[in-house]
């Protein structure tokens, strides 16, 4: 009897470390699943369109599909940049761009450098009729040396012009210098969808910036709704770029660069501590455009590249907490 006891009692212990082992597997699988899942909604996609500056250049596709599509812009140079992309008016070309523009821009801003501002704004009155015609499509937000952003836009087919004018420290408009690509994008549509945003910003010349929940460390998807649009002093509409402050950061100094209009604005250097890290170019009123980020902790801020901007609610410092 005391044997056949014994045998019980080990098959009794035996089973239940086995379910027990079991269930734990289960739950352990359980939990690395729904890790995965949660890595998986915020990766970043794997058909994208790349864009490399090494220097001042946009390598990069010529055509495009129309409709969604996700930019991988890697900065490789030594100097902030971002890209732009700017639909022409028909029959408008970089030949124009060459011709009939940037060469008002370089007249206006030798004269605001020279500290003649008056004359430098009467002097953007000599572009011509068709620029006004240009609509601005979204692009990236600022991009720090040796960093990626990545963004997705919606783009009606048709011809455009990939830019960014960030400044060279002697004042000249990186345009100039060749950061002026075409790009051609096609009625065959793309086929992509947009990503499901994290966190959901709203941006207005009206309101300001401003978003739907508390922004937390790891990767993030966001999603920039212009909600309207207009010209400001310098002459651009609204966008947003994610900045990284560093505790030697002004904010004052952050203010005043982000205006190209000013003779030290838009121009390299970037204000000591200041890493920028993306975001939305300037799109039209009712547009929506989205962009990556994977973020630390410490102190951040949105911003736009207008004059003014804590005044118009365009300048928010935020903390992401470890």
């Amino acid at each position: 009897m005391k044997a056949n006891n014994l045998k019980i009692w080990t098959l009794l212990l035996m089973t239940l470390l086995f379910f027990n082992c079991k269930n734990e597997k289960k739950t352990e699988l359980t939990e690395e699943t729904i890790v995965e899942e949660v890595i998986e909604v915020i990766e970043e996609p794997s058909n994208v369109i790349d864009i490399v500056t090494r220097s001042m250049e946009f390598q990069s596709v010529d055509t495009i599909p129309s409709g969604w599509n996700t930019f991988k812009y890697q900065n490789l140079s030594n100097e902030t940049h971002f890209f732009l992309m700017d639909k022409y008016p028909e029959g408008k070309t970089v030949e124009h761009t060459l011709t009939d523009v940037a060469p008002v821009f370089a007249e206006g801003m030798d004269l605001i450098n020279e500290g003649k501002s008056e004359e430098g704004f009467a002097a953007f009155g000599k572009l011509p009729e068709w620029f006004g015609d240009i609509v601005f499509s979204g692009g990236s937000g600022l991009i720090a040396p040796k960093h990626t952003a990545v963004t997705t836009i919606k783009l009606d087919p048709g011809y455009y012009i990939m830019e960014c004018y960030v400044k060279m420290p002697n004042g000249k408009f990186h345009t100039l210098m060749g950061m002026a690509k075409p790009i051609f994008v096609t009625d065959e549509a793309s086929g992509n969808t947009p990503p499901e945003a994290t966190v959901n910003i709203a941006l207005s010349g009206e309101t300001g910036i401003s978003y739907d929940k508390d922004i937390t460390k790891g990767k993030q998807i966001f999603s920039v709704y212009m909600k309207d649009q207009k010209q400001h002093e310098n002459f651009m509409w609204h966008d947003l770029n994610l900045v990284k402050l560093d505790a030697n950061a002004s904010e004052d100094a952050l203010e005043s660069w982000m205006d190209w209009s000013d003779p030290k604005g838009l121009i390299t250097p970037v204000p000591n501590g200041v890493t920028f890290l993306g975001g939305v170019n300037d799109m039209s009123a009712g547009s929506t455009g989205y962009f990556y980020a994977d973020l630390e902790p410490g102190k951040y801020a949105f911003i736009s590249e207008v004059p003014n901007t804590k005044s118009k609610g365009l300048f928010k410092v935020f903390e992401v907490i470890d």
